[in-house]
């Protein structure tokens, strides 16, 4: 039970080093016990919040602090605290919003949602300024189904991004991410760039557009797209695996999970000798993917091995997970295609990047904005721990920032990179598949 005598002291002004510490010896004289505390600083302006269990004259305490405050330049209010006893624990979520741009309204709209939910924000934590801006904030209380489903409306009439996760001790240690690879990882979808080079573009782009949607079943489209590869140069393979472009923020996702101990992983519907790409550029640490058939230095239209499909790629989720140790509930699984729908659906996180209509309704969280690095944010890291740890690693070599083109987002802003897949490691046509990479 907090003490009857508790007073609520309320500090605002222009921040200034010592503040904080000056208040607190001003306490300390009048035999004042802190039991609470928070303290937050915008743009130079301080507002500081301490609760006290008094020891001497509640008259006295005041004038102290006053006295203190004054020459700091910094204003004090006081509020006298009654008795209470704690509060039962309430369910607590962290809510992500994400936008670009990130309007007023748009959080009216959100913060409303979250009232009429019964629930109440207890904190909010910018986490980032660009390229998209976005906020944490930590949510107590309301109904959980009702808060999500409130949510994912509002965020869809807002034209924002909206992610609810349960506030716990394991938030932070989702320790294995598997992204998938076309139009994910890499811009676009590389069938369709081989395509190009065979004259069929426009039958395979079509084929592609019906499974990705989930018109048609994966495996029977991927083999018809592939028969019309048939007789396409290993080279025009190369050609296109060296001319991969990286989405938006994809090293600066991989670097920092990195630092962090995740486990890395790609699973794609699409080809090993683009994985196997990936896999040495990014130094991931799994890989599955489909082997293409070669003979004679062309493809035959055919596959070796196995599919990748959509319950393959949830069976390689589980098979990665548990050979690095990592419980499915310390997951993260990101896609775009119907046919991830699965591996987001046995994820912990499942987040749907820029992805169709049925994978947007499905997953748990959705990012529509054009930078892969947006899924840090979801994991509760900012921006300036970011950079902060860009600038005290000595290897760090930062890439030129692009613009992203203008059909990949409707408001177009700076990237954190693009950057062409440049490492050209050896083929492996003559390997059985679909390949799993350590």
């Amino acid at each position: 039970m907090d003490d009857a005598t508790a007073l609520l002291v309320t500090v605002t002004g222009r921040d200034r080093p010592g503040v904080t510490s000056a208040l607190c010896t001003a306490l300390d004289s009048q035999g004042a016990r802190i039991l609470d505390m928070e303290q937050v600083v915008i743009r130079d302006r301080l507002v500081l919040g301490i609760l006290t269990s008094l020891g001497a004259d509640e008259d006295a305490t005041r004038a102290a602090l006053v006295d203190c405050a004054t020459p700091l330049g910094v204003t004090v209010e006081f509020e006298s605290v009654g008795a209470r006893r704690p509060e039962r624990a309430r369910v607590r979520h962290h809510v992500t919003v994400l936008g670009q741009p990130l309007r007023a309204g748009a959080l009216a709209a959100i913060t409303g949602a979250i009232a009429g939910c019964g629930a109440n924000i207890d904190r909010i934590v910018r986490l980032s300024r660009y390229p998209i801006t976005s906020f944490e904030l930590v949510v107590s209380g309301g109904d959980p189904g009702q808060l999500r489903r409130d949510l994912a409306a509002e965020a869809a009439a807002q034209h924002v991004d909206v992610a609810v996760q349960r506030a716990t001790l394991y938030r932070r240690a989702k320790r294995l991410i598997v992204l998938d690879v076309d139009s994910t990882l890499v811009q676009g979808e590389v069938i369709e760039l081989l395509a190009a080079h065979a004259g069929r573009a426009d039958e395979v782009a079509e084929i592609t557009a019906r499974a990705m949607t989930g018109e048609l079943d994966f495996e029977a489209s991927l083999r018809e797209r592939v028969a019309l590869l048939d007789g396409v140069p290993v080279a025009m393979l190369e050609h296109v695996r060296d001319h991969l472009v990286l989405t938006p923020g994809a090293q600066t996702l991989v670097r920092t999970l990195r630092r962090l101990g995740y486990v890395l992983a790609v699973v794609s519907g699409g080809f090993t000798a683009i994985t196997d790409l990936l896999v040495d550029q990014l130094g991931l640490d799994y890989a599955a993917a489909n082997v293409l058939d070669v003979r004679d230095g062309v493809l035959t239209g055919q596959l070796v091995g196995p599919i990748v499909d959509r319950s393959a790629k949830a069976d390689w989720l589980a098979r990665f997970a548990a050979d690095a140790g990592v419980p499915l509930s310390q997951t993260v699984a990101v896609g775009d295609g119907a046919n991830d729908l699965d591996m987001l659906g046995r994820a912990g996180l499942g987040i749907a990047f820029n992805a169709k209509p049925i994978v947007r309704e499905a997953a748990d969280t959705v990012v529509s904005v054009p930078y892969l690095d947006a899924i840090l944010f979801l994991l509760g890291i900012t921006r300036e721990e970011i950079e902060d740890a860009d600038a005290e690693d000595p290897a760090y070599v930062p890439a030129p920032r692009v613009r992203v083109p203008e059909d990949t987002a409707s408001q177009v802003g700076w990237g954190a990179e693009a950057n062409p897949g440049s490492v050209r490691p050896e083929a492996n046509p003559g390997s059985v598949g679909p390949e799993a990479t350590r």
